[in-house]
C-alpha cells in the first residue's frame, strides 16, 4: 500500500474545509463539513493518481485536520 498525506485546514473567511495535499497533484477540494471533505477525498485521491500515472488501487490516505480556536 502507498500512502499520500492529505492535510485539510479551517478557512474561517470562507467558512469550509480545505483539502490538499503535495503528494497528490491536481487535489484541491472544500466542504462545509469535515466528514463529508473526507468523503470527497476518498474518492478523488485515487482518480487523480491515476490521471497522474500513479498506481489508484492499494492507497492509504494520512489525513491531517487543522483548525486554529480561541479558547477563552
Amino acid at each position: 500500500m502507498t500512502e499520500y498525506t492529505v492535510t485539510l485546514g479551517w478557512d474561517s473567511e470562507a467558512r469550509v474545509w480545505i483539502a490538499e495535499s503535495e503528494d497528490i497533484p491536481g487535489l484541491i477540494l472544500e466542504s462545509g463539513s469535515l466528514d463529508a471533505l473526507i468523503e470527497r477525498v476518498k474518492i478523488a485521491a485515487p482518480e487523480l493518481l491515476e490521471l497522474s500515472g500513479k498506481a489508484a488501487h492499494g492507497v492509504g490516505l494520512n489525513i491531517r485536520a487543522e483548525r486554529l480556536v480561541v479558547a477563552a
